[in-house]
């Protein structure tokens, strides 16, 4: 019989202390000298990106995350561009591991600093901060949270200039925060709406965009906007082009929404559909949740015809 060998445990026991020790030494060095917190955000921004277990260590103390983003809180970062996205792409990997999410969130400081960093620091810097508040919203406390301290406005403001590294970044995690009511009213007040029908018209990003569009029309004010800013053509032209399912299902679940809110955009569909059958072909064709929403939209223009005949 073999009996169990204990020194797999022993070991990684001794690997586990010698990483919290080493956490603790780089932690110590961001209240030190200026070249001290470079060297040390340098390393821990590769050690929480290599390794997860070393990620896992921030949650087991309620000081790390201050101590992390002391130089940050000094504003000292802010003249020192490099330690600033150093500090931020640490916050990014943490936020990765499920157990620092409220964590992060939670302290004081974190959800500011990345709204800050969002406006200001390199488009690297920028990038980040986006993706750490999207992956951070994973966590369905977060999403309100995120909104009240003031993050789509930089996010919108982010996507609308357009920065290949940094718009996929901010698309998700407005995408994720409208899934709350609340923010979704926050986001049209800072012209979601506009950036995100001008980045589909010029099909940027088109797939990303309308699921953020889908989400955001069950608000009536987005309504009114898509409307206002022609909507319509340009989803049916979406749905005619584009051989993205997903993306088609969401064109015609926002037309539908359209029309059940104004009657009168009823009479530009029928133009399309009396010329070219999108709405029929989608109806035939679509995905099951596409098929529905068309053939609402198609029991409408039947009702419209009807009406006409009758009158």
């Amino acid at each position: 019989m073999e009996l169990p060998n204990p020194s797999a445990d022993i070991d990684h026991e001794v690997l586990i202390n010698a990483d919290r020790g080493h956490l603790n030494l780089l932690l110590e060095k961001m209240t030190s000298s200026l070249s001290d917190q470079k060297e040390a955000a340098k390393r821990l921004r590769l050690l929480t990106k290599r390794v997860p277990s070393f990620r896992s260590l921030f949650s087991e103390s309620t000081n790390a995350i201050p101590q992390l983003l002391y130089p940050l809180s000094l504003g000292s970062a802010n003249t020192h561009p490099d330690l600033q996205e150093d500090l931020i792409t640490i916050l990014l990997n943490l936020s990765i591991h499920d157990s620092n999410k409220k964590l992060v969130a939670e302290n004081p400081a974190a959800i500011p600093l990345l709204v800050e960093s969002l406006k200001s620091g390199t488009i690297e810097t920028r990038s980040s901060a986006a993706a750490a508040l999207f992956t951070l919203s994973a966590l369905e406390s977060n999403k309100s949270l995120i909104g009240k301290l003031g993050a789509l406005k930089p996010l919108i403001d982010l996507l609308d200039e357009g920065h290949l590294l940094a718009t996929k970044d901010a698309a998700s995690a407005i995408f994720n925060l409208c899934l709350v009511h609340e923010n979704k009213g926050r986001a049209i007040c800072d012209g979601a709406v506009i950036v995100i029908m001008r980045k589909i018209a010029d099909r940027i990003l088109v797939d990303e965009l309308l699921a953020v569009l889908a989400v955001l029309s069950s608000h009536e004010k987005a309504i009114e906007e898509m409307g206002e800013l022609g909507a319509i053509p340009c989803l049916l032209s979406i749905i005619k082009e584009n051989t993205c399912d997903r993306s088609k299902e969401n064109c015609v679940a926002i037309l539908y929404t359209i029309c059940s809110k104004d009657r009168s955009k009823l009479w530009e569909i029928m133009e399309e559909e009396n010329a070219n059958g999108t709405i029929s072909s989608l109806a035939q064709s679509g995905t099951p949740r596409a098929k529905r929403k068309a053939n609402g939209i198609l029991e409408r223009l039947d009702k419209i015809i009807s009406f006409s005949y009758t009158s």
